[in-house]
């Protein structure tokens, strides 16, 4: 964290003053010259900074929402009644729907990082796998997610209004992409660990900033596993509710 960074930096040369001052050794003028290096990112570019994490919130906002309102339109329109009706189970539904929104996301997440690398130079720091392997299953939270929303939602307004504020808000605020997790309060750090954003901008700034591979992230791609499997499970149950009894 910068913030304690500066604050242990201030303590050791305010000690190496006070010590040099006792001393007699030249008073005011410090024989240790402390200077600062950063690890990742040295030239400060702000793209590097900014850019990963908008990769997270964008990808998961867009996908969310289109899945959203399209099982919402289902229902208002109410197609949704016949799938109820059939042997389609709610599994079977789930993956129908979602696979379709995947390809959609999966694309826009080509569009998105070519942008990304074309207007501002952000490039693979290391080894690219672990993103290419985390994106779909991300992409795949996110869609889960808007299903669960638009599958409990009434009409297309509170779909809307279910996804900017479940969704986007914890995305951009609780997803250390604007403020650190370390400063987050307590009750509010607990829900970061159920937000898969927190989980994708790591294995984004990974792999643009960092480069650590495989052996850095393993450990943010199974949250986002375990986290789908959540989602699907949540989606499914209430939909199975809905269902027309045998």
């Amino acid at each position: 964290d910068v913030n304690n960074a500066r604050v242990i930096e201030n303590s050791i040369r305010a000690t190496t003053q006070f010590f040099l001052s006792s001393s007699g050794l030249q008073p005011g003028s410090p024989r240790v010259a402390t200077q600062t290096r950063l690890w990742f990112n040295p030239g400060l570019k702000e793209a590097l900074y900014i850019v990963p994490g908008t990769y997270a919130v964008t990808l998961w906002i867009f996908p969310s929402m289109l899945s959203a309102l399209a099982m919402v339109r289902e229902k208002e329109r109410n197609t949704i009644v016949q799938v109820y009706a059939s042997d389609l189970s709610a599994a079977e539904f789930l993956l129908g729907k979602g696979l379709a929104y995947l390809a959609i996301a999966i694309g826009q997440a080509l569009v998105v990082m070519g942008m990304g690398t074309v207007l501002f130079g952000v490039w693979f720091a290391g080894d690219p796998t672990p993103l290419l392997v985390g994106t779909p299953i991300f992409l795949a939270n996110s869609i889960l997610f808007g299903l669960f929303v638009g599958s409990r939602a009434g009409n297309i307004s509170g779909a809307i209004q279910g996804v900017a504020i479940l969704g986007f808000l914890t995305a951009l605020l609780l997803s250390g992409f604007i403020y650190p997790l370390s400063n987050i309060p307590f009750p509010l750090s607990v829900l970061t660990y159920v937000i898969p954003t927190r989980y994708y901008i790591e294995i984004t700034r990974d792999a643009f900033v960092r480069g650590a591979g495989w052996a850095g992230v393993w450990l943010f791609l199974l949250a986002l596993i375990a986290l789908g499997f959540l989602l699907f499970n949540a989606s499914r149950q209430v939909l199975s509710r809905m269902q027309l009894p045998d």
